[in-house]
């Protein structure tokens, strides 16, 4: 096991990368088993659930080239679907939510798919009705065996089907689109996720010859086509990663400038960072966050009444960077309500943020007030375990700040979706150390 040593309160300055986004790349991944043909995805993050999914691709055939740091070759021509049915699976699986998009694709191309009760964040509920109902419209036949959680589907063919999606879920329109671009005829589905990562999953499909037309919307239309060839695919820098370094910058009151952010994806961030009194400035396709000394203060409605920050589907603002929004609200002058809908426990960790000396309100599971500093007291430093990503790096933004030495528990959480953070943040400044504990 490894720990995270941080010396805090210092300003940080310099320039920083985000990685290749991870949520984009799982889903890249999975599409390469829709044909026998290579598929080169550049910009792939070094992290530890992109690399699991990696190794799980191998075992099932897959042959996986490096071209360099980030590029990998793939292709998917003599694939083992025993592999399926193996108690090796059924464990390799288990340990990544994003298993859970192998399943339309292999569903398409070989006539079955099944995947344990995949693992990842423990947030609350997440769970996947939506993808085996869309599958199950396509023409599969579904299978749960409650025994060890493994859920299966079938088919000898698949057929277009128009269906409305209970929820707008991204992996399960992903697992359904990629099941749907080789049924038969055409499928529609409404209340699609649009996010930018579905929007590049839809064209890079569309490059190897799949027609899917309806992309950015919440409405999809499909028609099936018999085989898709191989293409090349550029993943986008992670929109989470840079809301995260937006909250660093701010929480250190330091100049950070964050590289090819690929502005024309952001959507709404860089407006709640505002809305937060964070000065964000455009430069190019870069972002500059100007070091906050005079602090920064969050801005009430019109009305006077205290901002609501909540998460909702794309083009709603994400609900993996309100952890990092709560974070930085700590040192805000002001006040405001953060609202996770989405998920009941993804909350929780505010109780590691109080012992620091952040005053926050847990009104329930789902939302929280936060009381800001004004930077008039610092957080304390703290020994601290991360439960998932999200709050993980969250902490670790606080401890960055806190005056005093903090050590960071389970960083494997961290590790699942930032790449070389160490190094990373020690190139702008940052006092941190990764240890063996």
């Amino acid at each position: 096991m490894e720990s995270f040593v941080i010396e805090g309160g210092k300003q940080l300055k310099g320039f920083i990368t985000p990685q290749g986004a991870k949520n984009e790349t799982l889903q890249i991944l999975c599409a390469v088993l829709l044909t026998s043909e290579p598929v080169t995805i550049h910009n792939i993050p070094d992290i530890v659930d992109v690399n699991k999914l990696i190794v799980l691709l191998q075992n099932f055939g897959v042959k996986v080239t490096s071209h360099g740091k980030g590029s990998y070759e793939f292709q998917s021509d003599n694939i083992d679907v025993n592999y399926l049915n193996s108690e090796q699976y059924k464990i390799d699986g288990k340990g990544l939510r994003g298993s859970i998009m192998l399943v339309g694709p292999m569903l398409a191309r070989f006539g079955k798919g099944s995947i344990p009760r995949p693992g990842g964040d423990k947030i609350g509920r997440r769970r996947l009705d939506t993808h085996f109902e869309g599958l199950i419209k396509l023409g599969a036949k579904f299978n749960y065996n409650r025994e060890d959680y493994f859920y299966s589907v079938e088919a000898t063919r698949l057929v277009g089907a128009n269906m409305l999606l209970d929820e707008a879920s991204v992996t399960g329109t992903a697992n359904i689109l990629m099941a749907a671009v080789l049924a038969e005829g055409e499928t529609t589905i409404y209340n699609a996720a649009c996010e930018p990562y579905l929007q590049q999953l839809c064209s890079m499909l569309n490059r190897m010859g799949a027609k899917i037309e309806g992309i950015g919307s919440n409405l999809l239309k499909i028609t099936g086509v018999k085989v898709l060839s191989g293409t090349t695919h550029t993943v986008l820098p992670d929109m989470i990663e840079i809301g995260s370094w937006i909250g660093l910058a701010a929480m250190t009151k330091s100049e950070i400038t964050i590289k090819n952010v690929r502005w024309e994806y952001l959507g709404q961030m860089p407006s709640v960072f505002r809305k937060l009194g964070i000065t964000i400035e455009k430069r190019e396709d870069d972002i500059f966050i100007p070091a906050h000394t005079e602090g920064y203060e969050i801005q009430n409605y019109i009305d006077g009444s205290i901002l609501t920050i909540s998460d909702a589907p794309w083009p709603g603002f994400t609900p993996d960077l309100l952890s990092i929004v709560l974070v930085v609200a700590t040192q805000a002058r002001g006040s405001v309500l953060i609202h996770q809908k989405m998920f009941e426990s993804r909350l929780f960790f505010v109780d590691k943020l109080i012992d620091m000396g952040a005053k926050i309100i847990l009104c329930d599971p789902h939302r929280a007030t936060v009381i800001g500093h004004d930077f008039e007291s610092n957080l304390k430093a703290a020994t601290l375990t991360s439960p998932d990503i999200r709050a993980g790096i969250s902490l670790l933004i606080a401890a960055l700040s806190a005056e005093g030495t903090s050590v960071i528990h389970n960083i494997e959480q961290i590790d699942r979706g930032y790449e070389n953070i160490v190094p990373r943040l020690q190139k702008i400044g940052a006092k941190i150390e990764r240890r063996k504990t």
